[in-house]
């Protein structure tokens, strides 16, 4: 059995009790100091954050690529794009 590489995410981004816009804005530049193709796990609160900062993300160019709903937060995965 092989494990698939969405399971191994290249770094985490605690965001638990950080208000929009701040926690979309975090995400973004922790996605920009990765490689391209690089894995990001981050975890958000339930409510506005889990409502706006996939969609915002995925305008802005960025592959949600899974969310878990952990029982009081959520995590996202996502991929920053090979080509930016």
């Amino acid at each position: 059995m092989t494990l698939s590489p969405i399971s191994t995410p290249d770094a985490q981004l605690d965001l638990r009790g950080t208000p929009c816009p701040i926690n979309f804005v975090r995400t973004k530049l922790r996605l920009e100091k990765m490689p391209p193709g690089g894995l990001l796990e981050v975890w958000l609160d339930p409510g506005e954050p889990i409502e706006q900062v996939p969609d915002s993300l995925t305008m802005a160019g960025y592959q949600v690529e899974q969310i878990t709903d952990c029982s009081g937060y959520f995590s996202l995965l996502i991929r920053r794009p090979v080509t930016a």
